[in-house]
């Protein structure tokens, strides 16, 4: 028996190391179809930057919602337990639970009392009236809850190009493979050719190396895009928020060679540029707040009290209610160096948002060009494909006759396939940059 179990613990850990093993590679090697639309959907609901923009608008909105207390009353409870011999508080104490008879008032004992207790039941009413300061922190406070609202906008239009950016990578990815492929094929042809007639003493020997060394130069590259499609399918995960491991399938890019609008201009509807003059809009209510902290404030309170000589005894009541005006005429010149920095910083806001405006019109024209560039090389690589495959055509032929070696057909293979990848890269730049445009010209849509 002794021996029977070491094997079975064996034969348990062998089929468990199995299990998880297929489970590892299903889940690595598992494929599915994603379309544009679906991986937008799932980022801007998935996405952790998302989430974080959302969280700090949570945030915001929490803040000002603490500014509701420059209209609603505080109200605070307390009980206090006190004892002492102090003459003062101790005939206090008696006042307060109205207790005071005519023995009190004997000297010996007015000053030296014995330990007076006191138990203290308090409501006190705080009820803000007048306070300007106050309402313009609360409108400050309500700017600054929009700002982190466009701040999430902008997010979710960063977040979506990024997206349309590894989705297109992803295509250019398989396109790259699929070229790749295809040189492959033909290289392959070749070799078996330049074999067949080596072995008839047709060619020489190098002409046979020449074909293998290409063939692992390529099958070295194909696995890179093999690589490739895995890299920008996780990237894709990432930012669903989905477990790595999953290798997407995509549509084929579009090819658009329209020309655009080269005079197109920024939108001051941008969210970015929204988040910031509200930014700016903040400030100027932070410096009307410190402003008016000069004009005087009008508040209400009022309390009410038990005092008793017992615990949990509520003998004697009474009442405490007024209104206070205060003014704060002097603080040594901090609320005026104050208003100073903060129209600074505020004058400092308004040319960040010149400047981002500047440099974002800068980045618009750089991409307008590039693009056009972009479709420009389009049309280029569709000709230069074209008579590509054409001397590859006549190349193949001229070296089954004997006519050409085996180098200027590889090199012509591969000039071909070198021009395929040129136009997808092409149409890869020509979509990332019309995203990019897209993204730089965008409006706020609540």
């Amino acid at each position: 028996m002794s021996r029977i179990r070491p094997f079975r613990f064996l034969l348990y850990f062998t089929v468990t190391l199995l299990i998880i093993s297929y489970q590892g590679a299903s889940a690595q090697d598992s494929t599915r179809f994603l379309s544009l639309q679906d991986a937008i959907a799932n980022s801007l609901l998935n996405n952790q930057a998302v989430q974080l923009a959302q969280q700090d608008e949570k945030i915001a909105n929490a803040k000002y919602l603490q500014t509701q207390a420059i209209y609603l009353p505080q109200v605070g409870f307390s009980y206090t337990a006190l004892s002492t011999n102090n003459p003062l508080n101790a005939f206090g104490f008696k006042l307060q639970q109205k207790s005071i008879t005519m023995s009190d008032f004997n000297p010996d004992l007015l000053n030296h009392p014995n330990g007076t207790p006191d138990f203290t039941t308090k409501l006190e009413v705080m009820q803000p009236i007048v306070n300007i300061d106050l309402w313009y922190q609360k409108k400050a406070a309500a700017s600054q809850k929009e700002i982190y609202q466009f701040q999430t906008a902008r997010t979710k239009e960063y977040i979506q190009f990024e997206v349309q950016k590894a989705y297109l990578q992803l295509a250019f990815a398989y396109n790259a493979r699929k070229v790749l492929e295809e040189a492959n094929k033909t290289t392959t042809a070749v070799s078996k050719f330049a074999k067949d007639h080596f072995e008839q003493g047709l060619i020489q020997k190098s002409d046979v190396l020449n074909a293998e060394v290409h063939i692992k130069i390529v099958e070295s590259t194909l696995a890179k895009a093999n690589s490739n499609i895995k890299n920008a399918s996780d990237y894709l995960s990432f930012l669903m928020h989905l477990p790595a491991g999953v290798i997407y399938t995509v549509n084929e890019p579009s090819i658009n060679t329209t020309a655009t609008n080269n005079a197109i201009k920024l939108t001051d509807a941008r969210s970015d540029f929204l988040a910031m003059q509200k930014a700016i809009e903040a400030s100027d209510f932070t410096i009307s707040s410190s402003k008016k902290s000069y004009l005087p404030r009008l508040n209400a309170f009022g309390s009410y009290q038990l005092n008793d000589s017992r615990m949990l005894g509520f003998g004697a009541n009474a009442y405490l209610a007024g209104f206070q005006l205060s003014w704060d005429i002097f603080s040594g010149n901090k609320t005026k160096n104050t208003i100073t920095t903060q129209t600074l910083e505020r004058n400092k806001l308004k040319d960040q948002l010149t400047m981002q405006k500047d440099q974002g019109q800068v980045e618009l024209n750089k991409a307008l060009r590039e693009l056009n560039d972009a479709n420009f090389d389009i049309t280029q690589q569709d000709k230069a494909i074209e008579q590509a495959t054409e001397a590859l055509r006549i190349l193949q032929n001229r070296y089954e006759q004997g006519l050409a070696n085996i180098t200027d057909l590889l090199m012509a293979s591969t000039q071909l396939s070198q021009q395929q990848l040129s136009k997808a890269q092409a149409i890869l730049t020509s979509n990332i940059t019309r995203a990019y445009i897209q993204f730089l010209t965008s409006t706020f849509n609540k």
